[in-house]
């Protein structure tokens, strides 16, 4: 059974006819009928007569028209409830995020929303490739995901919020040759030991790409997904990798040496994804607002041009 063939079933009870009915509910007396037939055949007995111009219930009429205020009361609190939880600014949020927006932002999320008496939030991390980020949104409110500027866009399925472009820089060890310039280009890394991502990764390419510039295949020693892994084995040997400007948490390394890069500009597009019924919410967008403030802060901490020492003095 239906809600609208109960509705009509209701209106018709209350109102004395399907006249009366079809003008409560701004539809065709015709329309009212069918749904009087489509539901009496669903009940398999009679449920109207005609008493001279009115239309009165048969007691299977008036049984299922009591059964009908039930439902329509279950339906209010159903309404009420998804409302509530809708309007609700502390109904709990699951965000998920890749490694190292997840070391940039959880800590600080966290903070910001027990500060504020924001809602509880439920973190945690995936390495994913880029295509299955869009996906994740089924599984959690809230999804930090990166893409490379000349890839697909993300799928209709899921709406995008910008958080940051951020830039890609080539990370050496103190020690390395390169440390004292202040930026490099391709050539300069002919030759050079690459920390590169797992393989079907979006940084795969932009490291060929540097090697395609520089007129050599790069020579890739390590494969390493997890920047905060690879930061520290840049650090303690002669390899070469690319590292976020913003993302990367400084404090944790003396001696590694970021340098821009002067052609390619490389660089990743930060964004929160969620699928368009959770924008509804009132605590999911609160939430993004906050991530938002973190991404603000991270980028006022952003870097000059130039090679960029991550020593703890700078924090």
């Amino acid at each position: 059974m239906e809600i609208s063939q109960l509705r009509a079933l209701r209106e018709v009870h209350d109102r004395g006819s399907i006249a009366a009915a079809a003008q409560a509910l701004e539809v065709t007396a015709s329309s009212v009928s069918q749904q009087l037939t489509a539901l009496q055949r669903k009940a398999g007995t009679a449920l109207t007569y005609k008493v001279g111009r009115r239309t009165a219930l048969t007691p299977a009429g008036l049984a299922l028209c009591s059964a009908t205020v039930d439902v329509e009361i279950a339906l209010a609190k159903a309404d009420a409830a998804v409302s509530s939880f809708r309007d609700s600014a502390l109904e709990p949020v699951s965000v998920a995020a890749f490694h190292s927006a997840g070391l940039a932002f959880f800590g600080p999320l966290e903070r910001a929303l027990a500060d504020d008496g924001g809602p509880s939030i439920q973190l945690f991390d995936h390495d994913v490739a880029q295509k299955d980020f869009a996906t994740l949104a089924a599984d959690y409110d809230l999804v930090i995901a990166h893409r490379l500027p000349n890839s697909a866009p993300w799928p209709a399925t899921v709406k995008a919020t910008e958080l940051a472009y951020e830039p890609l820089d080539v990370a050496v060890s103190s020690r390395h040759r390169l440390a004292q310039q202040k930026s490099v280009k391709p050539a300069d890394l002919r030759g050079e030991r690459w920390i590169s991502v797992h393989r079907g990764f979006p940084l795969e390419g932009a490291i060929e790409m540097i090697g395609t510039i520089a007129g050599e295949e790069v020579e890739v020693v390590h494969r390493v997904n997890e920047f905060f892994v690879a930061a520290s084995l840049v650090e303690q040997s002669d390899c070469v990798s690319l590292m976020p400007r913003y993302l990367l948490n400084r404090r944790y390394f003396a001696d590694l040496v970021r340098l821009p890069l002067r052609e390619p500009r490389l660089g990743r597009r930060i964004d929160i994804l969620a699928r368009p019924e959770a924008m509804e919410r009132a605590a999911v967008v609160h939430v993004i607002n906050v991530l938002q403030r973190v991404m603000r802060e991270l980028l006022d901490l952003g870097v000059p041009a130039g090679p960029i020492l991550l020593n703890h003095a700078q924090n």
